[in-house]
């Protein structure tokens, strides 16, 4: 078997290379490369290592004919083209956890450096003045900070603004109440954070709905002499009314370690400014932090290249190392099941339900809904798989269903697709035998027991004698051999379903031969 192969495109701690050969990938450390020279040579590598400084565009993917998963050391993946990546069927991962304590603890040293005017008291002291009477700063203790994003970074930040005796107010779109009770801290609308906070930091992704979340409308709605940190992402805040507001003395004090462009231009409106001070983008620059986001990205690409484990992705479900081996098996039968569906059903799908009872219930369900996707999608795409395949769903308006039943029916475990038709809806059922070997087990109703392997032939046909005598001749005739013979029915004399492999693809004008066959109903030629 031929080794994976990833590309560290980004300066990085020398751990995350040497875990990678420790797990037997190879990797190469090819830093500082134009875009026109990663195009170059991204098409040898399954796996990418970034930081920010490497950009993954839609002609880097373009070209990236190998390329399964990109890792980002860090939290921010502003420099990746994540749909275009999932179109490409490549996972995107990031490292959210290496670097939330470092953040978190710079956003507090901002707060403390604002609200004792340390910068500047400490320039003022080494010029050799002792400017005593010029800084009269306030206490944080009894302030109220507001939070804008509690997630991971904001939950720390709350944690240690408690500790200091802080009261703690959060917008967070995505905080649920139960979590608010649990953090400490109290859930309001942006209007009533901004009205009430002393304090106001920033631990949200740039987005369409953050962008400028402080704009000048906002900024103005604030407290009169609040001070504002942001550790997160530039463009959070308009500057130019942040500039404003300090000028006019509405806001007391600024303190950013990002900025909407990267490295500011040296005219910046805000440098000079009375009561602002800023970094260098240093919030996860710290030795601990360096080591252990380096670390993870090489664990987490090792693991899915390696294992198929999914850890911190963006555009697909997590599916950790230890679940990978015990939801393989489930995974290949529900992408089965997908293909099934996906073969028989010939117009267009509506509705598409995922359902799973007995030991499948207690798994996560969202892979399996993935793999069924891909099954599915490949009547439309030679290339989809798991990453791209809820994508190419919802670009053609597929609804698609997931629904756990804690009952027990006939099978120790069992996975059941139904697609919505303009016929009505069409079911497929499979288990799995001995815990490993997909199985299918039901189908639009019938009860059969089949393989899902290789070439088939789906037919459907009035039970009556003498039809499997004429199906074998005239296979046997065409010089096809059969594999494997699966036949269920209704009812005696009714509808019957059979189901054969063959150990080579069917000619088409076989297809035709058999449907002139009597009693025969419908025929389809499967691949799996």
């Amino acid at each position: 078997m031929t080794k994976p192969k990833v590309l560290i495109s980004d300066k990085m701690d020398p751990r995350a290379a040497a875990i990678f050969k420790e797990r037997g990938i190879d990797v190469d450390v090819i830093t500082g490369k134009t875009k026109e020279e990663l195009i170059a040579i991204i098409g040898n590598y399954d796996g990418l290592a970034i930081r920010s400084a490497t950009k993954v565009t839609a002609d880097v993917l373009a070209a990236a004919t190998n390329l399964k998963v990109v890792g980002r050391a860090g939290i921010g993946v502003d420099n990746v083209d994540i749909p275009e990546a999932s179109k490409k069927g490549v996972i995107v991962m990031n490292t959210p956890f290496g670097n939330s304590i470092t953040t978190a603890e710079h956003a507090v040293a901002m707060m403390f450096a604002l609200a004792r005017q340390i910068p500047e008291a400490n320039a003022g002291t080494q010029a050799g003045k002792w400017p005593k009477n010029d800084f009269m700063g306030v206490e944080l203790t009894q302030k109220t900070l507001g939070l804008i994003g509690c997630g991971n970074i904001g939950s720390i930040v709350a944690e240690r603004a408690l500790g200091l005796r802080m009261k703690v107010v959060a917008f967070d779109p995505f905080l649920t109440p139960e979590r608010a009770v649990e953090l400490g801290v109290e859930k309001a609308d942006l209007d009533t954070l901004l009205a009430r906070a002393d304090f106001i930091t920033l631990h949200t992704p740039l987005t369409d709905q953050t962008r400028n979340i402080l704009s000048k409308e906002n900024l103005a709605k604030t407290k009169k002499g609040v001070r504002i940190i942001n550790c997160a992402r530039g463009g959070l805040i308009d500057e130019a009314a942040l500039k404003e507001a300090l000028d006019t003395g509405h806001v007391a004090g600024a303190a950013l370690d990002v900025f909407q462009s990267e490295p500011p231009a040296a005219d910046h409106p805000l440098f000079g400014t009375p009561n602002f001070i800023c970094t260098p983008h240093l919030g996860a620059s710290t030795d601990e932090a360096q080591v252990n986001v380096a670390i993870q990205v090489a664990e987490q690409i090792s693991d899915y290249l390696l294992t198929g484990g999914i850890t911190n992705a963006l555009n697909v479900p997590s599916l950790s190392a230890e679940e990978a081996p015990k939801l393989r098996p489930y995974m290949s039968l529900a992408e089965k099941l997908g293909s099934l569906v996906g073969q028989l059903a010939h117009d267009n799908l509506t509705t598409i339900s995922v359902e799973v009872e007995g030991a499948a219930a207690e798994l996560n369900l969202k892979p399996i809904t993935a793999a069924v996707l891909t099954g599915l999608m490949r009547r439309y795409s030679d290339s989809v798989n798991m990453v791209n395949a809820p994508h190419l769903a919802r670009e053609r308006g597929l609804d698609v269903r997931e629904v756990r039943h804690d009952r027990e029916g006939d099978y120790h475990t069992l996975v059941r697709v139904t697609v919505a038709t303009s016929q009505g809806d069409r079911s497929v059922a499979g288990t799995l035998f001995g815990n490993n070997e997909p199985r299918l087990v039901e189908m639009f109703g019938i009860k059969v027991e089949a393989d899902l392997d290789g070439h088939m032939l789906y037919i459907v046909n009035e039970d009556a004698p003498g039809f499997i005598g004429r199906i074998g001749t005239a296979l046997g005739e065409a010089g096809l051999n059969i594999g494997t013979f699966h036949l269920g029915r209704r009812a005696a004399g009714g509808e019957a379903v059979l189901l054969l492999s063959l150990d080579s693809p069917l000619p088409e004008p076989m297809l035709w031969q058999i449907c002139q066959l009597p009693g025969v109903k419908t025929v389809k030629g499967l691949t799996f």
